[in-house]
């Protein structure tokens, strides 16, 4: 497949999801590269809203553009500026965590965990290390989430917007929302089940 350049150099004319498209298809590490000059000073921006150091704000936006590496050879992102900034929250998310960051609070891990995991439900979680695990897992089955599905969970759990604010941010109809929730709770709950044994 060709990819339009201009000068040896991509395309500015064409818009983040084709660019995805053409990199879903390729392989083509550039395209990569200019996705990362369009969309580095936001993802370096929301690193270091959440993780307030910089040089830990640096490694966290690198290490979201290495994702994108794996993610979008795997699935096709119909928006791609809203999906990039739910995997960079995610995954910055998940760094708090692995630091352990006082004051970060785990209500919407606790009740994500306990939506799915009905055995879980009623269980308060707590510091030890079987939680710490349970809690690593499911962050890294939301980051193996397609788009549409990680986007509404985050969007729905971690910053607790209703499902209009959600159609709103995403474009995606309320039929949309609704499934894309119900098939990210129980492919994560497949996930961790999966992951148990």
């Amino acid at each position: 497949m060709r990819i339009p350049l201009t000068e040896g150099k991509l395309s500015d004319h064409l818009s983040d999801e084709e660019l995805a498209g053409f990199f879903r298809q390729s392989g083509n590490q550039e395209i990569i590269g200019e996705l990362f000059r369009r969309y580095s000073h936001l993802v370096l921006g929301v690193c270091l809203k959440y993780l307030g150091n910089r040089d830990d704000a640096r490694d966290a936006a690198m290490e979201v553009f290495e994702k994108l590496f794996r993610a979008l050879r795997k699935y096709e992102v119909t928006n791609f500026k809203s999906w990039l900034y739910t995997v960079t929250r995610s995954h910055c998310a998940m760094k708090l965590r692995e630091q352990r960051k006082e004051g970060f609070k785990l209500g919407w891990e606790a009740n994500l965990m306990g939506e799915i995991m009905e055995k879980l439900g009623s269980q308060h979680l707590s510091t030890d290390d079987e939680t710490e695990e349970k809690i690593r897992r499911l962050h890294l089955a939301v980051e193996n989430l397609p788009p549409g599905q990680q986007q509404c969970i985050l969007l729905f759990y971690f910053d607790e917007k209703s499902y209009h604010e959600i159609e709103q941010l995403t474009g995606f109809t309320a039929m949309e929302v609704k499934s894309h929730i119900q098939n990210g709770k129980r492919n994560l709950k497949n996930a961790l089940e999966k992951s148990a044994y």
